[in-house]
């Protein structure tokens, strides 16, 4: 598996992460071999978050993996705290510290590599997240830190205070949900794609050294379903499977190899469970589109160019 630093840290990690959001649709068999699949394949960073399955995700990795000291230096783990579904987004110190210690509790484990903040939280103390910052690094619970779904100006705001770098931004990404990259082409136009979303956070995390980790990479809308073999995008799965052809893999692969192809060293987040799916995925990192397959396919999902 091809490997990248993480953000400006020392982490060697696979370009491609393995999400563990759909683990809990798994037996115990079944997850022990999804897992151990990965791991063959050098898919060893795993990405959680407390609220997959109401935990269960977390404990039933670690029991898939059989966690252990000599099983946890073969891992990288990331999760994400700060959501309290169906009532509010919670970045308090407390809130931190206490999601933290829990989510080592179901991983078995004394430490996470990663540790994002879920999404923002308009009530967010940032100095209370830098106290938390400081004791989970302090104590080895938590090694590197990063954000999921913000925007440069709430990132900048938790710089102010954090004296820890945040190496990764989670962002949802894929060829039909990419207004992070239509809107850098319609600079200064009139058109819908012009309009600027997410403050230029496509150039704020290039410019700062913070990995961009698409989740949902075959998703179009908000989960509203996989656009591959989709009778809604048909001239984009013709040219996918154009592409697919001639490099001798599946629709997959290409979509995974899109996202691996730009130049912003982005790590794809993987969320099927399905184990020849996740072989494709791991495939990409192996083929780089040409400039010219890269345009041709972000064309064909209707974006447009001015």
């Amino acid at each position: 598996m091809k490997t990248m630093k993480l953000g400006s840290s020392n982490l060697e990690v696979p370009v491609i992460a393995v999400g563990c959001m759909r683990l809990p649709s798994l037996d115990k068999q079944q997850a022990e071999r999804f897992v151990q699949t990965a791991l063959d394949e050098g898919a060893n960073f795993f990405e959680h978050a407390d609220i997959y399955g109401a935990g269960k995700a977390e404990e039933l990795f670690a029991e898939a993996v059989h966690m252990s000291p000599s099983v946890r230096e073969k891992l990288i783990l990331q999760s994400k705290c700060g959501i309290v579904p169906g009532v509010m987004f919670d970045f308090s110190k407390e809130h931190i510290l206490n999601s933290v210690d829990n989510i080592l509790q179901r991983l078995n484990t004394d430490y996470l590599d990663t540790l994002l903040l879920h999404r923002p939280d308009t009530l967010v103390e940032p100095e209370e997240v830098a106290e938390a910052f400081d004791l989970l690094e302090s104590s080895g619970k938590v090694r590197h830190f990063g954000v999921s779904n913000q925007n440069p100006m709430q990132i900048q705001l938790l710089k102010k205070y954090v004296k820890q770098p945040l190496i990764a931004n989670q962002l949802q990404l894929s060829i039909t949900n990419a207004t992070m990259i239509s809107q850098g082409f319609n600079v200064n136009m009139e058109n819908g794609a012009a309009v600027n979303r997410d403050g230029s956070i496509l150039d704020f995390c290039r410019l700062h050294d913070i990995t961009i980790q698409p989740w949902s990479p075959f998703q179009y809308g908000f989960f509203e379903g996989v656009f591959l073999g989709n009778e809604k995008f048909p001239e984009l799965n013709k040219k996918i499977d154009e592409v697919a052809a001639k490099y001798e893999v599946t629709n997959t692969t290409i979509a995974v190899a899109w996202l691996l192809r730009h130049p912003a060293n982005m790590q794809p987040v993987i969320g099927t469970m399905n184990i020849d799916r996740l072989k494709d995925c791991i495939k990409a990192a192996e083929i780089r589109l040409t400039r010219e397959e890269w345009y041709s396919i972000f064309l064909a999902a209707g974006n447009i160019l001015p």
